[in-house]
C-alpha cells in the first residue's frame, strides 16, 4: 500500500513543473477532440453514422480521406500526451496536423478538391473563410499557449 502512495506522490511531483500553459495546452486538444467526437456522434445517431461510414466506404478516395482523418485524430491525441511529457515534437507535431487540416479544409471548401467531406458551405468564398478561421480559434489559441508564452518554450528546451 506505501508503493502505491509513493508512486502517486512521484506522478503529482512530476506534475507540477509542467507550465499551467502547456498542461492547459494539452487537457484543450484531449478535450476538445473528444468532446468533438461525441458531439459527432450524438448529432448523428447510429443509424446516420453507419450510414456515413457506408458512405465513406463506397470509393477509394473517401475511404482514404476518411482513414487519413482518424489517423490525424490520434495523432493529436498522441502529440498531446507527448507535449505534456516536455517532447519538442509533440508541438511542432500538433501544429504540422493544424496546418495540414486548414490547408484540406480550405482546398475541399473552395471546390478544388474531391471528395468533399470535410468542406464547409457557404453562399460565397469569403463566409467559406470566415466560418473557417473561427473553427480553427480554439486550436490557435492552444499553439499561442504552446508556442509564445516563455515558460513554454523553456519547457521544451532539451535539458
Amino acid at each position: 500500500m506505501s508503493d502505491v502512495l509513493r508512486e502517486s506522490k512521484a506522478v503529482l511531483h512530476a506534475s507540477a513543473t509542467i507550465p499551467v500553459q502547456v498542461l492547459i495546452a494539452g487537457i484543450a486538444i484531449i478535450a476538445m477532440r473528444c468532446l468533438s467526437v461525441a458531439l459527432q456522434v450524438g448529432e448523428l445517431g447510429l443509424d446516420e453514422l453507419m450510414n456515413f461510414l457506408h458512405r465513406s466506404a463506397q470509393a477509394w478516395d473517401s475511404t482514404l480521406i476518411f482513414i487519413a482523418s482518424q489517423l490525424m485524430f490520434f495523432i493529436e491525441l498522441r502529440c498531446a500526451i507527448a507535449l505534456m511529457y516536455g517532447r519538442n515534437w509533440g508541438r511542432w507535431g500538433y501544429a504540422l496536423t493544424q496546418l495540414i487540416k486548414l490547408f484540406y479544409m480550405f482546398i475541399a471548401s473552395m471546390g478544388w478538391s474531391y471528395p468533399e467531406i470535410f468542406s464547409i458551405h457557404g453562399e460565397n468564398n469569403l463566409q467559406i473563410v470566415n466560418v473557417l478561421i473561427s473553427q480553427t480559434l480554439p486550436d490557435l489559441l492552444v499553439l499561442f499557449l504552446l508556442f509564445c508564452p516563455a515558460s513554454s518554450r523553456r519547457f521544451f528546451r532539451p535539458h
